[in-house]
């Protein structure tokens, strides 16, 4: 990767981390699934009427705005509306890497390398202890929802590289366009008339969470993600989310004064080590190799 592609990497990271803190606000002024269906749909629109359709598969981009607007962001969404800390879930999600890893494996034959697999076995290890502190607590149904969105996550990184290089501003678009109505739709089904509340009075802290939401995380976050998995391998670029938990942990600190007790601090810590070893671990092991003798 060049240094332009790195510091887009890093940039995207940092809008990242900071859009938790939006969705927090968000999820207080409006039904998390009606919230994500208000993020989509103002990425989309009036984004659609101005840039084309992207050059690939119309089923990618259904596919990739299911994956993303639906499975990531309805489910994570929900899970912060039910009590999950922003920052643990800043950190959690970060285990799309892995999912990422595993699909890249299993449908585009890109093999795992040894720092890779090691690495995941650490931040299972802290996902582990995370969940064991959370196990018999009423927040673990939220950390499983918090897993299954990554999951979604790394199917949308692969399901981004399938499309090849096309336009990410207008896939980013496209895609978006699909979330909204399965969204809004699945609002109506569990919020009843709250899911259409936020339409008839929208308070200025959703319409600002919207927008931090929308143009932040989905246009520029996701349009440049996007392209940069287009053009560069899956686990050069997944682990720069690693900022990602530094940023949204800091910010949840500052603002909602979020602690985290000695069994969560453990298991952050292990998921961030094992993020490390994936990004940093075959330099280290290549170090570590003595040279060759002719």
């Amino acid at each position: 990767m060049t240094p332009r592609d790195i510091l887009a990497a890093v940039s995207v990271a940092v809008v990242w981390g900071l859009t938790f803190i939006a969705i927090k606000f968000g999820v207080e002024a409006a039904p998390p699934l009606a919230l994500s269906a208000l993020r989509f749909f103002f990425a989309a629109v009036p984004l659609v009427f101005f840039v084309r359709p992207p050059k690939t598969s119309p089923w990618l981009v259904v596919l990739y705005g299911l994956a993303i607007g639906v499975g990531q962001f309805g489910l994570l969404f929900i899970a912060i509306e039910q009590g999950f800390p922003v920052g643990l879930s800043s950190l959690v999600i970060q285990s799309q890497v892995f999912f990422t890893i595993l699909f890249a494996w299993a449908l585009q034959g890109e093999r795992p390398r040894p720092a890779q697999l090691a690495g995941a076995g650490v931040a299972l290890a802290g996902i582990a202890l995370i969940g064991s502190e959370r196990l018999n607590g009423a927040s673990f149904g939220p950390l499983m929802l918090v897993l299954l969105a990554a999951a979604f996550w790394g199917a949308g990184n692969v399901i981004g590289r399938l499309a090849g290089r096309v336009d990410m501003l207008g896939f980013t678009a496209w895609s978006s366009l699909v979330a909204p109505a399965p969204l809004m739709l699945a609002s109506l089904w569990f919020d009843g008339k709250a899911a259409l509340a936020p339409l008839s009075r929208p308070s200025l802290q959703l319409m600002l969470s919207v927008l931090v939401l929308s143009y932040g995380g989905t246009v520029f976050g996701y349009g440049l993600w996007s392209r940069l998995l287009a053009n560069h391998p899956a686990a050069s670029v997944t682990p720069f989310a690693l900022l990602v938990p530094i940023v949204g942990m800091i910010a949840a600190s500052i603002i909602f004064g979020e602690p985290l007790d000695a069994f969560e601090l453990w298991g952050a810590l292990l998921v961030m080590a094992g993020l490390a070893v994936n990004v940093f671990g075959d330099r280290m092991l290549a170090r570590l190799r003595p040279p060759l003798v002719k």
